[in-house]
């Protein structure tokens, strides 16, 4: 028996330790919310690394349209295990006004600003994080699958 569940926990750790090197994690945009003014587009990405991790939230503020690909740099906040509500993971963008993003959530294991301010597309945008903004519309479970549709 010691023997067997020492194998499971040796193969759990080589699996794990394959995501990590091999990028097994997922990396979907979830959400994307366009300035008032229409040239600067706030971007949610959704990383998944599997069933025994939360998620983890980058939001990048880029030119409107652009595409935000799998390790582009220059994510204005990082946030792991952030909830909208009591089943719901997840951040809102909201812009305030167009120079005015703010990243809602209720709470979140860590969340943070790489960069409070930003200049895209010729515009400056200060960007901030709005914990204890609870969101009761927000559907249970991660953004992505919500987006892609439940199964029924």
């Amino acid at each position: 028996m010691r023997s067997r569940l020492f194998l499971t926990c040796m193969l759990s750790a080589s699996a794990m330790a394959a995501c990590t090197l091999w990028g097994g994690s997922s990396w979907d945009e979830v959400a994307r919310a366009t300035a008032p003014g229409g040239l600067i587009d706030a971007v949610l990405v959704e990383r998944n690394g599997g069933a025994t991790t939360s998620f983890g939230y980058e939001v990048f503020v880029v030119p409107s349209g652009s595409a935000v690909e799998r390790d582009t740099p220059g994510a204005v906040a990082s946030l792991y295990g952030a909830v909208r509500n009591d089943n719901a993971y997840g951040v809102n963008l909201r812009w305030q006004a167009p120079g005015e993003l703010a990243l809602e959530y209720r709470d979140a294991h860590r969340a943070g600003l790489n960069d409070s301010v930003v200049t895209v597309a010729g515009q400056r945008v200060r960007v901030a994080l709005r914990p204890g903004v609870s969101d009761p519309t927000a559907p249970s479970g991660g953004m992505l699958w919500n987006r892609q549709g439940r199964p029924h």
